[in-house]
């Protein structure tokens, strides 16, 4: 069990719910955090965020923030700028990575850049002829083709689509609710995940999990309807293709600058080919969630995983205390 004495003495806020689109979820994973936080013998309290988070955190005491926000202010580096700029410590990633891992666009800009395999895609704006770019993403990266809301996570939006007029039509309602719509290139093969623990000499991948939803691909309720997915860990895939997309699922991680933990996207191709489609910074940490899945096939038990994830939040605590030397993890 990782040693979680220097939080003994803290009051440890879990940052649930948030106004996003993946609320729900959210307020499930933070359930499930101040449980295993709880049995830890720690002193945790659940605060959904409101206009002025930083006075809702000096009102219960909070010395150090575990934030399993999804989507939105909370995922996308605001709340966590919020945090910086009042020297409340937290776990996880920073300002930088959660823009980054948030934006799927400019996720895909940076894994482009330093040569990780990611599928082609065009990306368009509100405003944009829903038509024309249907017509550009069959020239061009051809169909079926994948469309996704640019800042979206849980799969919100996104939608396997065959032949031109459906792309044309689903682009348009896309553009009108989300303003900018990633287009990418559809790859036949199989839906894998890796999650990503630790940070200095503790990083590492957890083991592949394959999903075998139900539904066509692991869209929303694939991802958080018990019975819809089946989570195969470690993934039946062999030990090379294991081994290729723990690899590349730890250089992502560490090209966009997470911190503590995370979870690349990926698919498996039929000629062994690792394409990566996003990173999420602030992984589900609900009942049916994959991390906590891998973590189980890596022999940890939940607890043991949010400990771990806390835990992340140290080398913040040493900066903003650095007269109270904190133990080694």
């Amino acid at each position: 069990m990782t040693d979680v004495s220097a939080f003994r003495a803290l009051t440890v806020a879990v940052l649930l719910g948030g106004r996003s689109s993946e609320r729900e979820v959210s307020l499930r994973s933070g359930k499930g955090v101040l449980g295993a936080l709880e049995r830890l013998g720690l002193r945790a309290i659940g605060v959904d965020p409101g206009p002025d988070l930083v006075s809702q955190l000096t009102e219960v005491g909070a010395d150090v923030v575990f934030n399993v926000l999804h989507g939105g202010p909370g995922e996308n580096g605001a709340v966590q700028g919020i945090l910086d700029n009042a020297g409340i410590p937290y776990a996880g990633s920073g300002v930088l990575a959660s823009a980054l891992a948030m934006n799927k666009e400019q996720t895909k800009r940076v894994l482009r850049a330093v040569g990780l395999p990611t599928p082609d895609w065009l990306v368009f704006k509100a405003g944009d002829d829903p038509d024309k770019a249907a017509q550009q993403v069959a020239t061009t990266l051809g169909l079926p083709a994948v469309v996704k809301p640019v800042d979206q996570g849980s799969s919100v939006g996104v939608a396997i689509v065959d032949t031109r007029d459906a792309l044309a039509q689903h682009l348009a309602s896309t553009l009108e609710t989300y303003a900018r719509a990633l287009v990418e290139k559809f790859v036949d093969g199989r839906e894998v995940t890796v999650g990503l623990l630790g940070f200095g000499s503790t990083l590492r991948a957890l083991p592949v999990l394959e999903l075998v939803p139900r539904n066509r691909f692991y869209d929303y309720e694939a991802k958080y309807t018990k019975g819809m997915t089946e989570l195969l860990c470690p993934a039946p895939i062999g030990e090379e293709a294991t081994r290729r997309c723990q690899e590349v699922a730890l250089a992502v991680h560490q090209a966009i600058g997470c911190h503590g933990w995370s979870r690349v996207d990926m698919h498996l191709d039929s000629a062994g080919q690792v394409w990566v489609h996003e990173i999420n910074s602030i992984p589900g940490m609900t009942e049916t969630s994959d991390v906590p899945a891998e973590a189980a096939a890596a022999g940890m038990t939940y607890d043991e995983l949010v400990a771990e994830i806390l835990c992340s939040a140290l080398p913040r605590m040493a900066a903003a205390r650095p007269e109270e030397p904190l133990p080694a993890m």
